[in-house]
């Protein structure tokens, strides 16, 4: 193991009993096949589950919705890209030369996506507790206070209290292409709904065309709520 894995994870305030799963949530597509997108997955629900939990403890008197747009805030890509930083990812990041050459270790939603592998990877090696763990470490320096819910929603939670206020099921996001070389790619996803309605949506990132898509889709139930 090398001394920069060895000092991040003096960082994380976690060591791994399977090092390759951390060296694969530092890897981007870019750089090799075995990359970070599969724990990222992984991770954004684990992340979820593990901030919904600390807000349920620390807020008693917030209701749900409130507690959705503290938590939207708490795991968006600028607080993740932040929490990236002061863990010093950039520094350790494999990338390719093209994502290197285009300041890939500096994009927010490159960072994003790596804080949510470590969370899945931690989750693969050690389980939930462990992983808990390390998201209520990675989130000690974060101001969680219930101000947080009156600051704008970003669109994916917009639309799904738009559903929810409705009784109608949560929105499913499916990605329809993924464009461009890997340094440089744009992703196309699709947003739809119970009722059979849909809008697509793209953007540099899964996030950013997610977001993309629920503002398009809810654009359209406003203007036609059936």
């Amino acid at each position: 193991m090398n001394a920069d894995l060895l000092a991040l994870q003096t960082r994380l305030g976690y060591r791994f009993t399977s090092v390759p799963l951390l060296a694969r949530a530092l890897t981007h597509r870019s750089h090799s096949a075995d990359h970070y997108e599969r724990l990222e997955f992984l991770g954004d629900s684990v992340l979820s589950l593990a901030i919904s939990g600390l807000l349920y403890e620390r807020l008693s008197r917030q209701h749900e919705g409130e507690l959705s747009r503290i938590r939207a805030n708490l795991v968006k890509e600028d607080t993740l890209a932040g929490i990236a930083t002061t863990l010093g990812l950039s520094a350790v990041l494999r990338l390719g030369e093209g994502e290197l050459r285009s300041g890939g270790q500096r994009k927010p939603s490159i960072l994003a996506d790596v804080v949510e592998a470590i969370i899945g990877a931690v989750y693969l090696d050690a389980g939930f507790s462990e992983a808990e763990a390390l998201v209520r470490r990675l989130y000690q320096g974060v101001d969680i206070n219930p101000a947080m819910s009156a600051s704008s929603k970003d669109a994916k939670t917009a639309l799904q209290e738009w559903l929810q206020g409705r009784k109608m099921k949560l929105p499913v996001y499916r990605v329809t292409a993924i464009k461009g070389e890997a340094h440089r790619q744009t992703f196309e996803v699709l947003c739809e709904i119970e009722s059979g309605q849909s809008q697509p949506g793209s953007g540099v990132s899964r996030r950013a065309a997610e977001q993309a898509a629920a503002a398009a889709l809810l654009q359209q139930l406003n203007k036609n709520p059936k």
